[in-house]
C-alpha cells in the first residue's frame, strides 16, 4: 500500500494529538472504597467526600431545619442530612428532637461519638461514627433497653435532598426503581398519625447507582431491615429517607449501618467565577472572586469579552488572577476590572466557563428595586386581595383577626404569651380592629410586629431621603383590593406605608400598646401553603355556636389568629418610631392618617413615660437586660417625635440620650447616623474618632473573606446584616466623606448580585441575568420564587460549608423572604444609584 506525504502527515499529527491530550487529560477514576480521616476541622473526609457529625445541632427556636445530624457533603453538594435516631418515619419541622449532650472525636482513631437523650421518654443513646474497612459505620449504643413507648416508633435515620436524586434510581435488595419527582405512595396509621408506607425494603440500599458521582451504598449490618420512604408524602419539605427501626429488649449496639459512597479519586470542584448579576456602574470598583476547590493547583487568565451588537466578543481585559488566600473550604483569586467603564454587554472567561452577559452603565440600579416595590411588597399586603392579571396571589384574608392568645402559652417559631393579656381582654376573647394592614413577615403568614416597625420606618426614610414615586400598583384599602402593574395615580411607596401605619395604629387602638404580633392558632395553619385566604373562614369565632354553624359574621370554627400582647416597654417605642416618621410622610397624602399617626405616637410616649421601665424585658419567652435596648430606642423616639411634633420636650429628651448612645457607638450606630444630622458641628466634631475607629474595625472584619463584607457564621444566613452596614455607611459617608468612603456600599450590593461563595446567583429573584428562582416564599411548595423577594443569603454549615440551595426552597435559613430586608434592600439599591448619578462622587 502506497502511503503519500499528506497521509503521512495527517497521521502524525493525529498521533501527536492523541499523545498530547492523553497526558494532560485527567483520569477519572471513581472508587467504592473511601480512605476517609477525621481532618483538623473535625469532620471525615476524603477526595470529594464529607461526612458531617453533628458539626451543627439542631437549632433550638426552629427546631429541626435540615442542617443539623449525620450530614453527606458529596462531590461538593450536601446531598444527605438530619442522621440520627427519630421518632417518625419522616420527620417534619415540629416533630420530635433528641436533646444533645455532647460530642467527642477521636482523631487518631478515626471515630466520632455524640450522645444524645429523648428526655421524656428516658431514653439516651450514643451514635458512633467510626471510619474503618473502606466505608463509614454508623452505630447506636445504649445501655438500657428502647422504651416500650419507642418499640416499632424510633429508628436510625438518614435524609437524602430529594431534587439531587431526581431521574436517579435505587436498588434496595432486588426491588428495583427510579426516585419519584413526586409523591405516589400508600399512607398508614402509627398510634394515631398517619405516615406513609415505605417504598422497599431489604438489607442494602444503592441510592443513584447510575451515577458515580451521587452513588451512596448503606447496608445494615446486623440482620436489621432497611426501609426507604418519601417524606413529601407527609410534608412538601420532606426528604427521601432511609431508615432501620430500633429493636426492643437490647443493649449495647441495637444498630449499625456500613456507609459508602462512590468518589471520584482525582475530582475537582469546578471553579466559580463570582461577580454581579445586574452589572457595574463605570465609576464603581469593579472585582470578581474565583473561587477554587482546594486541590486545584492550575491557574488559568480570566478574560472580559465585550458583546458586540453582532454578537461577536471581543477580548478587553486578560490577565491571571491575583491570590486572596484560603476561606472556609476554597482558595481565592481576585479580577479586578475597574479600569473598564466603557459602557455594554460583557462577560467573563476562566478555564472555558463563561458568565451570564451583564452590563455596564449608569443605570444598572435604576431599576433593580422595581421588582420588590411592584410584586413582592404587593403580594405580601395581609387583610387584601392582590391580582397580578390573569393571577390572583391571595384573597383577602384573616378578616376575622384576631383572638387573644391564652395564657402561660409557649407556641412554635418564639410566640409565647405570659401569665396575663395585660390588658382589658380575657383569653381567647375577640380584639377588634386588627383585620387591616401589614404584611406577612416571611414566607409564612404571620403578622410579626418587629418587622412590621422596620419596613415603615424604611419606607418613611426612603420617601424622607429619596422621594420614591413610582407608581406601578392599585391599592384600595375600602375594597381590600390590590393590582399589580396597574398604575393607579399614586406614590406606591406612601400606599405601601399606609399599609403598614394601619396595623400599628390598629394594634394600639385596640389594647393600648404595641403588641409582639398575631400568628396561627394552629400548626397545620401554620404550615399552610398557598392561597392564604383559606387558612381561615373569615369569620370571627363564636363559641356559643357549633363547629360547622354560623350566624352570618362569625361561625363556630376555631381556626381565627392569635394574637400574642405582653407589653414591652422596648417594642412600643418601636411603634411611636414607625408612626412618627411616616405622619411626616403621609401628611399630603392622607392628612388624617397622618395626624392619627401622630396622635398615637405622642400617646405611646406620655404612656411610657407614665410607667417605670422595667429592669428587664421580655421576647419570645427570654429576658433582656432593658438598659441595652432602652436608651436607643426612647432616643430614636424622641427623635422622631419632635421632627414631627416640634415640640422641645421631645428635643431635650433627644440631647440627652444622645450622649448615652455614643458610650456603645457600634451597638448604636444605625440611630446615631440618622441623628447626627440633626446636631450641631461639635457634637459632630466630637464623634468622627467614633466614626473612624468604627470604620477600622469594619474594614478589618471584612477583610476575612474575599467579598469584603461580613459573611455570618450564625444559623440564619446574613444578608440582612450586609445591607444594614452598607446603609449605615452610606449616611455616615454623607456626614464624612473623607472617613467613610462608598465602597462598602457597591461591595454589598456587588455580593446581593451574585459575587458570594458557593454560586454566583442573584440572591433578589428576578433581577440580575440568573437570579433565584428557587427560594422559601409562600409558593415555595411550587419551587418557585415571587419576584422582588431577597433571600438570607450564604449559610456557614459548620465548620466550612458554605451554602445556598438553588434547588430545593426549603432551608428558611438560606432561602427564605424577609419584608425588612427587601425594604432595607430598596432603600440601599436607592442609595447607591444617587450617590453615583446624583451627587458625583
Amino acid at each position: 500500500m502506497k502511503i503519500n506525504r499528506y497521509q503521512i502527515s495527517l497521521f502524525t499529527i493525529g498521533f501527536i494529538g492523541y499523545i498530547v491530550l492523553s497526558g494532560f487529560q485527567k483520569e477519572t477514576v471513581y472508587m467504592k472504597e473511601n480512605h476517609l480521616i477525621v481532618n483538623d476541622s473535625n469532620y471525615f473526609e476524603t477526595r470529594g467526600l464529607n461526612y458531617f457529625v453533628f458539626s451543627n445541632i439542631y437549632d433550638a427556636t426552629f427546631d429541626d431545619s435540615k442542617i443539623s445530624a449525620v450530614e453527606i457533603i458529596h462531590h461538593g453538594i450536601r446531598t444527605a442530612t438530619n442522621g440520627d435516631v427519630r421518632l417518625n418515619p419522616t420527620p417534619g419541622q415540629w416533630d420530635k428532637l433528641p436533646r444533645f449532650i455532647d460530642r467527642k472525636v477521636d482523631q487518631k482513631n478515626k471515630r466520632i461519638e455524640v450522645s444524645l437523650s429523648y428526655l421524656e421518654y428516658a431514653f439516651d443513646y450514643t451514635l458512633v461514627a467510626e471510619a474503618k474497612d473502606g466505608g463509614l459505620y454508623l452505630s447506636v449504643y445504649t445501655e438500657k433497653a428502647l422504651p416500650d413507648k419507642l418499640c416499632g416508633i424510633a429508628g436510625l435515620n438518614l435524609e437524602f435532598v430529594p431534587p439531587v436524586f431526581w431521574g436517579h434510581s435505587y436498588i434496595l435488595d432486588d426491588i428495583h426503581g427510579l426516585f419519584p419527582t413526586s409523591p405516589a405512595d400508600f399512607m398508614t396509621t402509627i398510634q394515631g398519625i398517619v405516615e406513609p408506607e415505605p417504598i422497599a425494603t431489604g438489607r442494602k440500599i444503592e441510592i443513584a447507582p447510575d451515577d458515580p458521582e451521587k452513588h451512596v451504598s448503606i447496608r445494615t449490618t446486623d440482620g436489621n431491615t432497611l426501609m426507604l420512604f418519601d417524606g413529601r408524602n407527609k410534608q412538601q419539605n420532606g426528604n427521601f429517607v432511609v431508615r432501620t427501626l430500633l429493636p426492643g429488649k437490647k443493649t449495647g449496639k441495637i444498630a449499625e449501618w456500613f456507609i459508602q459512597a462512590e468518589t471520584d479519586t482525582q475530582w475537582i470542584r469546578k471553579p466559580l467565577v463570582a461577580y454581579s448579576q445586574v452589572g457595574y456602574h463605570p465609576a464603581q470598583k469593579k472585582m470578581a472572586v474565583i473561587e477554587l476547590d482546594k486541590n486545584d493547583e492550575v491557574l488559568h487568565e480570566v478574560t472580559l469579552l465585550k458583546v458586540g451588537s453582532d454578537g461577536r466578543l471581543t477580548k478587553v481585559l486578560s490577565a491571571m488572577p491575583a491570590d486572596w488566600g484560603i476561606y472556609t473550604r476554597y482558595k481565592y483569586k481576585q479580577f479586578d476590572f475597574t479600569a473598564i467603564n466603557e459602557p455594554g454587554i460583557y462577560v467573563l472567561e476562566y478555564d472555558k466557563q463563561r458568565t451570564a452577559p451583564f452590563p455596564i452603565g449608569k443605570n444598572v440600579f435604576q431599576k433593580a428595586w422595581f421588582p420588590t416595590l411592584d410584586v413582592f411588597f404587593p403580594v405580601q399586603m395581609d387583610h387584601m386581595c392582590v391580582r397580578e392579571a390573569y393571577r390572583i396571589w391571595h384573597g383577602a384574608p384573616h378578616l376575622d383577626d384576631a383572638l387573644q392568645a391564652p395564657l402561660n402559652r409557649n407556641h412554635w417559631d418564639g410566640w409565647h404569651q405570659g401569665p396575663t393579656t395585660d390588658n382589658k381582654y380575657k383569653p381567647l376573647e375577640h380584639i377588634e380592629g386588627l383585620n387591616v394592614g401589614g404584611w406577612f413577615d416571611a414566607g409564612d403568614f404571620d403578622i410579626q410586629t418587629p418587622s412590621q416597625q422596620s419596613v415603615v420606618q424604611t419606607f418613611a426614610d426612603l420617601w424622607s431621603d429619596f422621594r420614591v414615586s413610582r407608581d406601578q400598583t392599585s391599592i384600595n384599602q375600602q375594597t381590600r383590593y390590590t393590582e399589580i402593574h396597574v398604575p393607579d395615580g399614586k406614590p406606591d411607596l406612601l400606599q405601601q406605608l399606609e399599609h403598614g401605619v394601619l396595623q400599628l395604629i390598629g394594634q394600639v387602638n385596640a389594647v393600648g400598646y404595641a403588641i409582639p404580633g398575631i400568628t396561627e392558632s394552629h400548626l397545620y395553619q401554620y404550615r399552610h401553603l398557598g392561597d392564604a385566604v383559606n387558612k381561615t373562614d373569615n369569620k370571627v369565632y363564636n363559641a356559643n355556636l357549633d363547629s360547622l354553624q354560623t350566624d352570618g359574621p362569625t361561625s363556630g370554627t376555631f381556626d381565627d389568629r392569635w394574637a400574642f400582647t405582653n407589653r414591652n416597654p422596648y417594642l412600643n417605642y418601636g411603634t411611636a418610631i414607625s408612626l412618627a416618621a411616616a405622619a411626616r410622610c403621609l401628611k399630603e397624602y392622607n392628612p388624617q392618617l397622618s395626624m392619627e399617626a401622630s396622635r398615637v405616637a405622642q400617646f405611646i410616649w406620655k404612656d411610657e413615660h407614665s410607667r417605670p421601665t422595667p429592669e428587664k424585658i421580655e421576647f419570645g419567652g427570654r429576658s433582656f437586660n432593658s438598659a441595652d435596648f432602652m436608651n436607643s430606642v426612647e432616643c430614636r423616639a424622641a427623635f422622631e417625635l419632635w421632627r414631627t411634633v416640634g415640640d422641645t420636650v421631645y428635643k431635650n429628651r433627644m440631647q440627652k440620650l444622645f450622649p448615652v448612645l455614643l458610650t456603645q457607638f457600634d451597638r448604636n450606630v444605625s440611630v446615631i447616623a440618622r441623628i447626627l444630622p440633626f446636631m450641631d458641628n461639635q457634637i459632630k466634631k466630637q464623634v468622627e474618632p467614633m466614626v473612624q475607629a468604627y470604620v477600622k474595625q469594619v474594614t478589618e472584619q471584612n477583610k476575612e473573606n474575599p467579598f469584603g463584607v461580613e459573611i455570618s457564621r450564625f444559623s440564619w444566613a446574613g444578608n440582612h446584616g450586609i445591607v444594614q452596614e452598607a446603609i449605615n455607611a452610606y449616611q455616615l459617608h454623607l456626614l464624612y466623606p473623607d472617613i467613610v468612603k462608598p465602597d462598602l456600599i457597591y461591595r454589598s450590593l456587588d455580593y446581593l448580585f451574585g459575587c458570594h461563595p458557593f454560586h454566583n446567583l442573584s440572591f433578589v429573584s428576578g433581577v440580575g441575568a440568573q437570579p433565584k428562582k428557587v427560594a422559601y416564599g409562600n409558593n415555595r411548595a411550587d419551587y418557585s420564587f415571587i419576584p422582588g423577594g431577597v433571600v438570607p443569603g450564604i449559610r456557614i454549615v459548620k465548620p466550612d460549608f458554605p451554602e445556598n440551595r438553588d434547588d430545593y426552597p426549603f432551608l428558611w435559613s438560606e432561602n427564605e423572604y424577609v419584608i425588612d430586608l427587601a425594604a432595607s434592600y430598596i432603600y440601599l439599591v436607592n442609595a447607591a444609584d444617587h450617590l453615583l448619578n446624583n451627587s458625583g462622587k
